[in-house]
């Protein structure tokens, strides 16, 4: 009998060319779309039975994986996973894969895009107009000046060459091809007038952009965040924009999603909360499913082509 496998990714439904790559192939599909907070005795109800799950961002906790009987393969339908514990899958005997690269373009156009909104106030503009007004304040250009990338991944190495069409000199943390200029993450805050964010979120990388690293920003930059809310310190962030030490922010990820109703982010004139779409295309969505379930078919094989678990286990 073929394995049941879970899957949790919203945009993957009953039917779709994932279900039909997997049935076909034989397997019991179950669907239960991750669209909000789940409860872990609901997770471990959803798990039940499930040798493999393709998930979106469900919170894998050891204990939630401990409970999990016959779990043996997850895979999440894209780049980040600190949703899951990696440690204690390993220990577990599960292995756990991601997709590197596999929404790269997205990200990076997606990323471009803020950078030029934020660049000519075009958030503010059409609310303006929205409400009756007629805004005509002028904004920047993005040839000449600095954007600093923070990381090395599949993402930074996408956006580098489309800021550099737009004549941008490009600063990076990370080892990327020409005309990337490596520095270090203090001369890269010093001298860059967009600092976006494009590295993992880890122990080391929490709150990386904390106050400390904002007061060193260059005065009058923008912060772009298309990576995970917790790397940057909202509070901070918050207090530097409204003080006028930065010009601005736009966040695609914020430390709790949907953003809260008290959230120190709202309200402040020139920060920007999108909501976590940085990756989602049709085309980053299509490659994500069908990928991670050839990776999921690989993994319950016992040849996965991506396992975060195998330097672990």
């Amino acid at each position: 009998m073929m394995p049941t496998i879970l899957i949790t990714t919203d945009y993957l439904t009953p039917g779709d060319e994932v279900d039909a790559y997997l049935t076909g192939l034989g397997f019991t599909t179950r669907h239960d779309p991750m669209r909000g907070p789940r409860r872990p005795d609901d997770l471990v109800a959803a798990l039940a039975g499930a040798e493999g799950a393709l998930i979106a961002n469900e919170p894998m906790t050891e204990d939630v994986l401990s409970r999990a009987k016959e779990l043996r393969a997850v895979v999440r339908t894209g780049v980040g996973y600190d949703s899951v514990d990696v440690a204690a899958a390993a220990r577990l005997g599960i292995t756990v894969s991601n997709l590197p690269g596999i929404n790269a373009n997205a990200v990076a156009e997606y990323t471009i895009g803020l950078l030029l909104a934020q660049a000519r106030g075009l958030v503010p503009m059409a609310a303006g107009v929205a409400a009756g007004r007629w805004p005509r304040t002028d904004g920047h250009e993005l040839r000449g000046s600095t954007l600093g990338l923070i990381g090395r991944g599949a993402v930074a190495a996408r956006v580098a060459p489309l800021a550099a069409a737009f004549g941008m000199r490009v600063l990076c943390t990370g080892e990327l091809p020409a005309p990337v200029t490596r520095v270090t993450l203090d001369e890269l805050l010093r001298d860059s007038d967009y600092v976006s964010v494009h590295t993992a979120l880890t122990p080391r990388t929490r709150h990386l952009i904390d106050a400390a690293a904002l007061a060193r920003m260059k005065p009058g930059a923008h912060l772009i965040n298309t990576a995970r809310g917790p790397i940057v310190d909202e509070a901070a962030l918050a207090e530097a924009v409204r003080t006028g030490r930065l010009a601005g922010a736009a966040l695609d990820v914020v430390d709790v999603e949907p953003l809260p109703e008290r959230s120190v982010l709202r309200g402040v004139e020139g920060i920007v909360v999108y909501s976590h779409m940085a990756g989602q295309t049709a085309e980053a969505r299509q490659a994500a499913g069908l990928d991670g379930a050839r990776e999921l078919v690989a993994a319950l094989d016992g040849r996965p082509a991506h396992p975060l678990t195998k330097e672990i286990a």
